[in-house]
């Protein structure tokens, strides 16, 4: 045998363990790219699952932004409600410090006995 047959033999069973190599590599490859039990089930899986919680996101976002727009306009509304009643306090201060103080009315029989 010669050196150039044992290369050639070499590249053989070099090439036969090669083809082998690609044999199970393609059949790994089908099963992991199986809709059903692979991992391309498992991405089809969580493609759906990122598209559903998207929405979520996107339905909570925007329930906070309709809450946020109600409670600015009811903290509004207790800021007039309250300048309202500030100012009904000092007008009913005022005039119970400037009104004079009434007194009640005798009756006619009481002043007629006096006088």
């Amino acid at each position: 045998m010669t050196l150039s047959q044992i290369l050639q033999i070499a590249l053989l069973a070099f090439s036969a363990g090669l083809s082998v190599f690609c044999f199970v590599l393609a059949r790994r490859l089908r099963r992991l790219n199986d809709l059903e039990t692979g991992l391309g089930g498992a991405i089809a899986v969580m493609t759906s699952e990122i598209g559903r919680l998207e929405r979520s996101i996107q339905a909570a976002k925007a329930e906070a932004t309709r809450a946020t727009q109600g409670l600015a306009g009811e903290i509004e509304r207790a800021k007039e409600e309250r300048a309202f009643w500030l100012l009904q306090q000092k007008f009913s201060a005022g005039a119970q410090a400037s009104a004079p103080r009434l007194q009640r009315r005798r009756r006619r029989a009481e002043v007629s006995a006096d006088a």
